[in-house]
């Protein structure tokens, strides 16, 4: 198996050579279905990609998503274009672990929505679920609008997107829910300029995780009573494991008040580094939930951020001092290049 880091460097170059020389373009332009994309096992040699067109005019292949992703071989070996034009697509979308390399892009994420109400339960609920490696999202929303604003629902898990295969990568994405929004369950992942929204547990999982330049909302308006929402719900289970999630030169805005986190799991991880921190912050920080008196276990970190919440003067004692080597492993891209992470399933 080839390394991540190789695999984002030659499906960079696809994308830099596909979808930004007019590959799907919103002014509509012509699919290019000559795209070269990189061939399993990480080759130099490559080969036509398969492009599908989903619109819900009737003018292209399909007119759901996930009918695009039934018409992919199981176990196919090459990558497969999935262009999407604008629309609210409402279905539960679902790309099963026997279909990897697929590339969906929308024209994007204030356009092209996918948008369903699941809220039984936790497991059943994600609009958008992903179980294959090698996955490539780009410009397109995924909302579950159980507790939309200004909702009169009784508030409760609700996934907009459940992420758990390994190698998956989301550019200019949206995640829009209210508890439990981005279910980030497990494998090597990649967030870049991405916007995330809600206010409980909103990014939350055993993901082993980078989110670059996103945008993080807290609905705390949403919330009864002025509650205070979380952030981030991290599962690290051992301090062996190599999962954790790392925020770089994010911004988090929005109402109300949140922690930027609290520990799922008793080794729980979380990262937050050159990000920029409204008033939004709970001064403490962060929260140590059932795991109050083994703080010592928990690696909450903070550093370089700035703005009004950043200010550290009443954070928890326990906040953790990483010396810079240990910081650079956690916010470099070697941190997802790492063939030796531990699965862990959710419970």
């Amino acid at each position: 198996m080839y390394s991540f880091l190789k695999w984002y460097l030659s499906l960079s170059i696809v994308l830099l050579m596909g979808f930004q020389s007019g590959l799907v373009l919103a002014n509509g332009e012509e699919w290019n279905r000559n795209i070269k994309c990189p061939r399993k096992g990480g080759r130099r040699r490559t080969v036509d990609c398969k492009s599908i067109l989903v619109d819900q005019s009737g003018h292209g292949n399909f007119s759901s998503i996930q009918s695009a992703i039934d018409s992919v071989q199981p176990y196919n070996k090459y990558w497969t274009c999935i262009y999407i034009k604008a629309g609210t697509y409402r279905e539960k979308v679902q790309i099963p672990f026997d279909k990897p390399y697929i590339s969906l892009k929308g024209e994007g994420k204030k356009l092209t929505k996918i948008v369903w109400d699941g809220h039984e339960s936790l497991g059943q609920s994600a609009t958008f679920a992903s179980f294959a490696d090698n996955i490539v999202v780009r410009r397109i929303s995924m909302v579950n609008s159980y507790n939309s604003p200004g909702s009169n629902n009784p508030r409760a898990p609700a996934v907009a997107a459940l992420i758990a295969g390994d190698k998956s990568s989301f550019y200019g994405c949206g995640f829009s829910g209210l508890q439990d929004t981005l279910w980030d369950v497990q494998g090597r992942h990649y967030f870049k300029k991405c916007s995330i929204h809600g206010a409980v547990d909103f990014i939350f999982g055993n993901g082993q995780s980078i989110y670059e330049r996103c945008r993080i909302q807290v609905l705390g308006n949403e919330l009864q009573m002025g509650l205070p929402g979380y952030i981030t719900a991290q599962g690290r289970t051992d301090p062996n494991d190599a999962d954790g999630f790392v925020f770089k030169e994010c911004e988090i805005i929005g109402s109300g008040s949140a922690y930027l986190g609290r520990a799922w799991r008793e080794y729980a991880r979380v990262l937050f580094y050159n990000s920029n921190f409204t008033n939004v912050i709970q001064p403490q920080g962060w929260d140590a939930w059932n795991f109050a008196g083994h703080e010592d276990q928990l690696t909450f970190v903070e550093y370089g951020n700035f703005g009004p919440g950043s200010a550290s003067f009443d954070r928890v004692k326990w906040l953790k001092r990483l010396d810079w080597n240990a910081m650079i492993q956690l916010i470099s891209i070697t941190f997802i290049d790492n063939e030796n992470w531990v699965v862990n399933q959710p419970s």
